[in-house]
């Protein structure tokens, strides 16, 4: 019975591994279709390559730094490229999760981030930033000493990697065009339907994120777990939709779909430690500071963030995480637990932002000693497919076919420049 269980417990994580997986595809689409078509290419090679990256750094000094014997509690450090480990499962598992928290940046400085930066800042990111917040709170380090509490990672992961997209948004600048004078300008996505289907394929690899992260195939938890997550994310997509129905008088497609991965950040941490009464209200909650903190970052701020990262994964999982001292059902505020798991994650909210802001900074700062952090100006107007890759995504010809003769003349123009290696 013993290996029975065993051999159930792995094959559950494996399948949360290549869901946690999937969800890359959902990130790509969610990119893709809140940019302009100008720069799909770029897009879709950037979260190509970060998992690519991530995977291999990982194994070789990612995971030992996360899992390894505790220095202080401050770091591993043992099993590098797993010398010495026998729990190759457990890796794949948090490989892809370190991933995750990567491509997060994407997303922020997509459409003017030089390509080679970008990967740059990947490497720091997965060999080395990401695994010692994950060693403080996964891997026996401080925090966990401590009683912090991130069951999935909506601090571990989706806080570190939006710490990381503001601090790059904010060096690296808005794209071109986007505030002129005191207006802020809408540059808007060119598919919306591309991003609903990200969104979509992110829910459905979050009940792998999630429930996996049980570790185990336990009846009693994985159920509850992803009960938990199903409601938090329907609740805010409820809220967002409402909320952008008043304040907006129209129900904004793009912020509702948000809406939906700022719940599935929101419930992360508490997954596995709240009601499903609580998820829903952890979800609600989350919906309306998404979309509160977009405006936010984007009219008052002033940081060009186009697919709202930085709120959905920062503001979302500080708000997941400070969710858990309220809503945890065994110690929390609201279950006369008192403040103390409260002031717990506030200490780990904290250590987290400054540990991310300090090293992200300083990553960007010594790339930028030695090449650009952005594309030029002409780059980033014809577009970083031209710029990058010498290719696009789309056929002009097709797009623009039935038009004025004018129009496909552009396209036939636009076509040949993109199949010229002198491109851009």
């Amino acid at each position: 019975m013993e290996a029975v269980q065993s051999s159930v417990d792995m094959m559950w994580m494996m399948i949360g591994a290549i869901l946690v997986f999937f969800m890359h595809a959902g990130f790509a689409m969610v990119e893709t279709g809140f940019t302009r078509s100008k720069n799909t290419v770029n897009i879709l090679m950037k979260n190509l390559l970060t998992l690519s990256i991530g995977a291999i750094l990982y194994f070789i000094v990612g995971f030992a730094l996360m899992f390894g014997t505790s220095a202080f509690g401050l770091i591993g450090t043992e099993g590098f490229a797993l010398l010495g480990r026998e729990d190759i499962g457990f890796f794949v598992f948090q490989a892809v999760f370190a991933a995750t928290c990567a491509t997060i940046i994407s997303g922020a400085v997509a459409e003017r981030m030089k390509l080679s930066s970008y990967l740059l800042l990947v490497v720091a990111m997965t060999g080395v930033i990401y695994p010692i917040v994950g060693h403080w709170v996964w891997g026996g380090g401080w925090l966990s000493q401590l009683g912090f509490i991130d069951f999935a990672g909506s601090s571990v992961v989706h806080l570190t990697g939006a710490v990381g997209a503001l601090i790059a948004a904010w060096l690296i600048g808005p794209r071109i065009g986007k505030y002129s004078d005191q207006s802020v300008n809408v540059i808007p996505g060119h598919s919306i339907p591309l991003g609903a289907l990200g969104v979509f394929i992110l829910w459905l690899g979050w009940f792998g994120f999630n429930g996996a992260s049980t570790l185990a195939a336990d009846t009693t938890l994985v159920p509850v777990v992803i009960a938990n997550t199903l409601l938090a994310a329907s609740a805010a997509v409820l809220s967002t939709a409402l909320h952008t129905k008043l304040r907006y008088k129209q129900m904004d497609a793009s912020l509702t779909l948000n809406g939906a991965l700022s719940g599935l950040v929101g419930i992360t941490a508490g997954c596995a430690n709240v009601s499903l009464i609580g998820s829903i209200i952890i979800g609600l909650i989350a919906g309306v500071i998404m979309t509160e903190s977009i405006r936010f970052f984007d009219v008052k701020a002033k940081i060009d963030d186009p697919v709202g990262a930085i709120s959905v994964h920062g503001i979302g999982g500080i708000w997941g995480t400070l969710a858990v001292g309220l809503f945890d059902t065994t110690n929390g505020l609201f279950y006369g637990g008192g403040v103390g798991i409260l002031a717990i994650q506030i200490v780990g909210i904290a250590a987290i932002i400054a540990w991310t802001s300090i090293t992200v900074g300083g990553s960007l700062m010594a790339i930028r000693l030695f090449s650009t952090l952005r594309v030029s100006k002409e780059e980033e107007k014809i577009g970083l497919d031209f710029a990058e890759h010498g290719t696009q995504a789309y056929e002009l010809n097709d797009v623009f076919k039935g038009t004025a003769p004018r129009s496909e003349e552009f396209a036939q123009r636009l076509t040949k420049l993109g199949k010229s290696p002198q491109a851009g």
